[in-house]
């Protein structure tokens, strides 16, 4: 067992040293873009079929009007709509605008995650298991309504398994100990408020799925970051809400979905948060 870890450190520092970091930095972000585009692709997949609980690995990828299968070089992240022109190639449907704009975002995100870490394993694990997730969520949220539990509740052990993993806290004592806290703060008062909220207003304010989600981000970054999270999402579905309230002419009632606000909000405090910290508290 410890030849196999001494090989494995071994082998990571070499690629470190010799071969990633050994390339020139404009094509490090031209690797990690394609990659985040490709990510992409299979974004909107899941977006596509997770709320109808269909699987995301079969069948292949098809045209949803005459269910022609799509070929390899049909399926090239954002060059292939453009030069298909936003159709099918078959019926000649116009495929739907969602698909190169996930790609476009994940490959944006996937650069930025890259010059944010200049880690390959920190940059594999948060842009693999948190940011990709939250880019589905976040669209399958404006479209349907819905968090699927299928993302948050797995992503509440992940979260647990990297924040230890990684040691954030220093030790992975301390690191299990803060992310199990950062579950229950998390989780924890959003169900009290929406418990109370739906007692006193007799009506449902926030959702299950808004509650399993601020879980998971306490299992990702803690019980002190939950709370940042918690206010930045709060600060921006107020603005945010009483914009579209005006803009679309709705009263109060309007219903808004809150998951993007969270996701939003959980992206800013993995790259700034601690920033964001300092300078409140520069405030005082």
């Amino acid at each position: 067992m410890v030849s196999i870890r001494r090989l494995a450190r071994k082998s990571y520092a070499y690629f470190m040293s010799n071969i990633w970091l050994g390339l020139p930095a404009w094509s490090l972000y031209i690797i990690t873009g394609i990659f985040g585009a490709c990510l992409g692709s299979f974004a909107g997949v899941c977006i596509e079929r997770l709320p109808r609980g269909k699987s995301i690995v079969y069948p292949a990828s098809h045209c949803t009007a005459c269910t022609n299968r799509i070929k390899a070089c049909e399926n090239i992240p954002i060059l292939s709509y453009l030069i298909l022109k936003g159709r099918c190639s078959k019926c000649g449907t116009r495929i739907s605008l969602l698909c190169p704009l996930v790609e476009i975002i994940m490959a944006v995100i996937s650069v930025f995650a890259w010059i944010h870490f200049k880690n390959p394993l920190e940059y594999f694990i948060y842009l693999l298991l948190f940011l990709l997730p939250m880019v589905i969520v976040t669209f399958i949220d404006l479209k349907h309504m819905i968090i699927p539990d299928v993302i948050s509740i797995p992503g509440i052990f992940i979260g647990i398994a990297v924040h230890t993993f990684l040691k954030i806290d220093g030790s992975y004592a301390a690191s299990l100990l803060n992310s199990l806290v950062g579950i229950l703060v998390g989780g924890g008062s959003l169900f009290l408020i929406a418990f109370f909220y739906e007692k006193i207003k007799k009506e449902e304010g926030l959702g299950g799925g808004d509650i399993k989600l601020i879980a998971m981000f306490g299992a990702f970054f803690g019980w002190k970051s939950v709370i940042l999270i918690m206010l930045l999402s709060s600060i921006l579905g107020s603005i945010i809400g009483l914009i579209t309230i005006i803009i679309l002419k709705k009263d109060g009632k309007y219903a808004i979905p809150y998951g993007p606000f969270l996701v939003f909000a959980a992206i800013l405090n993995l790259f700034w948060g601690q920033d964001i910290v300092r300078w409140y508290l520069r405030l005082f």
